[in-house]
């Protein structure tokens, strides 16, 4: 494969830059002058390079299907971790599983880029980053770390909950309803009022743009300055059904218990915002966003890295979704 040609940010998706924008380069890099290209080829391309990952391999602990590599920036370079040392950005190269494999790390980026430009939902910071042979990675900036190397506290969902593969079986992280994830939040948030509503709006997000894999585990809770809990950036976003054929909702249960889930799917997020404390006025200004803001999405889709016709996928996957959820 070769390097691509870079017409817009693969950031910010700004148009007019061959390499990371000003504002890109201060969100995830903190300033520093981080070039695109990776000085060294991607996992299973060289016998040399893959040592070097297996070792990156071993010293992360962060859960998925998806392989990740652990990196460090040292101040205008990364490098994959190494033992005993603790990564700055979490590295996603293309998968060995799923259909259009190619193009997962752009699909997660342009869902991460579209949460937060256009629907102001807080993300962790990322963009495309390519290997020296020219395949693309999704990368990303841990929100856990701080800037001196510490560590925030963070906590899943699943382990809100108190699930493991050993009381829970293998399913664990997609059982139940999403409504108890609002039950784990009045519990472990101070801040509850004021964080439903975030909560709310990414599973309004995740509906609209296809992410049927938003399990338990896809959503955390994180330290604050002053040593309570918040919900967490967002994480883990894409269009999953452009790789595997899966259901609307990731949890069995789907987004409330079935007694419940009634109506259509407008009315049914209804529902859960009045079940879980959100005010009827709180509710309709933001499906109110998410039912607007089309034309920043399409300028985004045709900004992105994904090939012509997964573009065209994605788009018309949303135009279907926004149909469903503007029906009353």
């Amino acid at each position: 494969m070769s390097l691509p040609i870079i017409k817009y940010c693969p950031g910010t998706l700004s148009e007019g830059f061959d390499t990371y924008s000003q504002t890109c380069l201060k969100r995830l890099f903190n300033g520093r002058k981080v070039h695109h290209i990776l000085p060294y080829d991607s996992p299973a391309s060289n016998p040399e390079t893959d040592e070097v990952f297996e070792d990156s391999r071993k010293t992360i602990s962060i859960s998925g299907v998806q392989e990740k590599f652990s990196v460090l920036q040292d101040k205008n370079k990364l490098r994959l971790v190494k033992e005993g040392e603790r990564g700055t950005h979490i590295l996603k190269p293309i998968p060995v599983v799923g259909k259009r494999n190619d193009q997962m790390p752009a699909n997660e980026h342009l869902t991460m880029q579209i949460a937060r430009q256009v629907y102001g939902i807080e993300t962790a910071e990322n963009g495309l980053i390519f290997f020296k042979n020219g395949t693309p990675a999704y990368i990303t900036k841990r929100f856990d770390i701080k800037e001196d190397g510490t560590k925030l506290g963070q906590d899943d969902f699943a382990s809100l909950a108190g699930r493991t593969p050993q009381t829970h079986g293998e399913h664990y992280k997609y059982l139940g309803n999403y409504s108890e994830l609002f039950q784990l939040m009045e519990t472990y948030l101070p801040a509850y009022k004021l964080e439903a509503p975030k909560l709310l709006k990414v599973l309004i997000f995740n509906y609209l743009f296809s992410n049927g894999d938003a399990h338990f585990k896809n959503f955390s809770i994180l330290e604050t300055s002053m040593g309570d809990y918040r919900l967490s950036p967002a994480y883990d976003l894409l269009n999953s059904r452009i790789h595997v054929q899966d259901q609307d909702f990731a949890l069995d249960d789907g987004l409330l218990t079935r007694n419940m889930a009634q109506g259509k799917i407008g009315q049914q997020f209804a529902i859960l915002a009045e079940k879980s404390g959100i005010s009827r006025k709180a509710f309709d200004n933001i499906m109110s966003l998410m039912l607007t803001h089309s034309d920043k999405v399409e300028r985004l889709v045709k900004a992105c890295f994904l090939n012509g016709s997964t573009k065209r996928n994605f788009w018309q996957a949303y135009q279907g979704r926004l149909k469903q959820l503007s029906k009353t």
